[in-house]
Order: C-alpha cells, then sequence, then structure tokens
C-alpha cells in the first residue's frame, strides 16, 4: 500500500515538473508580459511628446497672434481699433484658437528712440516674482508710438503643463506652468500724427 502511495505521489511529482518545464519553455505570452513591464513608461513617455508638441504648437499659435495684432500698432491703426492693453489682447484673443483661456494673456508694448535700447527680448526675469511665477501685474506699459517710432510688443501666457518631471526642471517650471511670449519688434509705419517717439 506504502509504495502504491509512494508510487503516485512520484508519478504527480513528475506531472508537476513536466508542467513547469513546459511553462518554462513556453514563448506564447511573451509579448505580452514583456509589453506590460514596459506599458506604463512607454505611455508616460508618447504622452510627454504629445504635450510637448502642443506646446509647440501653441508657441506658434501665440507668436503669430502677436505679429498680426502688432500690425495694427504698425500701421496707425491701434489709435482707434486698439487704445488699451485690454482691447489689443481681445485682439489677439481673437486669433488664437482653443488651447488658450484668454483671461490669462498679458499685453505689453513699448516704444524706443532706437533699436539698440531694446535689449534682450528673450528675457523675462523682470515680469517674475521671487519664486520665479509669472507676475502680471508687473506688466504695466501699453505705448503704440506715433509714425516711425520703434516698438515692441509682448503678449505673456502661462501655459500649464502635465508633465513637467520628465520635460522641464522645477525652475523653469514653477507651479507649473511654462511662460510663453509672443514677441513684434518693428518700426512703426510713417504715418501722419508724427512725434516724438
Amino acid at each position: 500500500m506504502n509504495d502504491r502511495r509512494q508510487g503516485s505521489n512520484d508519478v504527480r511529482m513528475h506531472r508537476r515538473g513536466a508542467i513547469v518545464r513546459r511553462f518554462a519553455r513556453a514563448e506564447t505570452g511573451a509579448a505580452a508580459v514583456e509589453f506590460a513591464m514596459i506599458a506604463a513608461p512607454f505611455i508616460f513617455l508618447l504622452c510627454a511628446i504629445f504635450e510637448l508638441a502642443i506646446l509647440f504648437l501653441a508657441g506658434q499659435l501665440l507668436d503669430t497672434a502677436t505679429n498680426d495684432t502688432a500690425r495694427l500698432i504698425r500701421t496707425g491703426q491701434a489709435s482707434t481699433t486698439v487704445p488699451s492693453a485690454s482691447a489689443f489682447a481681445t485682439q489677439v484673443c481673437n486669433r488664437l484658437y482653443v488651447l488658450f483661456d484668454c483671461s490669462q494673456l498679458a499685453v505689453e508694448s513699448k516704444t524706443y528712440a532706437n533699436f539698440s535700447a531694446v535689449g534682450d527680448l528673450s528675457s523675462t526675469a523682470a515680469y517674475k516674482d521671487a519664486d520665479g511665477n509669472f507676475d502680471q501685474t508687473k506688466v504695466t506699459s501699453y505705448q503704440t508710438g506715433n509714425g516711425s517710432c520703434i516698438v515692441v510688443v509682448r503678449v505673456f501666457y502661462p501655459y500649464p503643463v502635465f508633465f513637467k518631471s520628465l520635460l522641464w526642471d522645477a525652475a523653469s517650471v514653477p507651479g507649473g506652468k511654462v511662460l510663453m511670449t509672443g514677441v513684434a519688434a518693428f518700426r512703426n509705419e510713417p504715418f501722419p500724427g508724427g512725434g516724438s517717439c
């Protein structure tokens, strides 16, 4: 009786061993297991790439809308059609699409005596608070200038980002937002009503 039980146990162990060996050699689910291991990082990276593409698109839209609207200042139409920064922001907003919340736009327009006085247009440090966040109250100037004046128009927009840990360092994205700027620098056409700049 004991021999029969022992033989039965041996057969069971042999079958279990055969199943384990077959499972170890099987490759039918290998692709699914490998994909499960890399799916989360792959999807995260894919979403980050999409976000970066949307940021590039939004930056181009903001720059184009800024340049198109700045033409109103350049041609002298601004004195009647966009007499204030909020009116200019509305004109910019009319040229933007669903990627922007127009209430977040900030507009600045300044006149200069010559182009060398303009300075570095890529720097945004003067418009940020001590923590590095964009401070909309520091955008205060709206000057359209007279004919032949040099004018620099800047439109600021704090764009929210979700994958800041992968695409950006913490210093460049305080509060989870990237500060986008649309810039147009030009000399006004010599329209009537000229004077000092």
